[in-house]
């Protein structure tokens, strides 16, 4: 009887395998997510921010559920730049926080598939 199952299964694979010799899979649906470069400078010089956190905040809408709010966190490398392979298109806010440097924070709307924002950071205010 085992032996009966195994012919069954070697034929229907063969016959699908030759029904869809050039048949294409469906591509997966990254149409609504993009690649988001977030470039980070300050000062005066505009010298790139190292190790900067950079939050990117965003609502994942749902049909049946309650709104799903999603928050992807990143950091700057040397040259003070964060890439977000993931990012969704649509409305984000985007938060940069760095040790020394004013916190920024800004809504953006993501339309293309590869974006490029650049951030300026200021010195926070002395105090006295």
């Amino acid at each position: 009887m085992s032996i009966a199952a195994l012919a069954a299964v070697g034929m229907l694979a063969s016959t699908h395998a030759a029904q869809t010799p050039g048949a294409k899979t469906p591509a997966p649906a990254s149409d609504q997510f993009s690649r988001v470069t977030i470039e980070v400078s300050g000062g005066e010089n505009d010298a790139p921010v190292e190790n900067a956190s950079v939050y990117i905040k965003y609502v994942e809408e749902r049909k049946i559920k309650k709104d799903k709010k999603v928050e992807l966190n990143v950091k700057t490398n040397r040259d003070g730049a964060a890439h977000i392979p993931d990012a969704p298109l649509g409305r984000v806010l985007i938060q940069v926080v760095a040790d020394g440097w004013k916190t920024y924070g800004r809504w953006y709307d993501i339309a293309e598939a590869k974006q490029l924002i650049k951030v300026h950071l200021e010195k926070p205010p002395r105090w006295y």
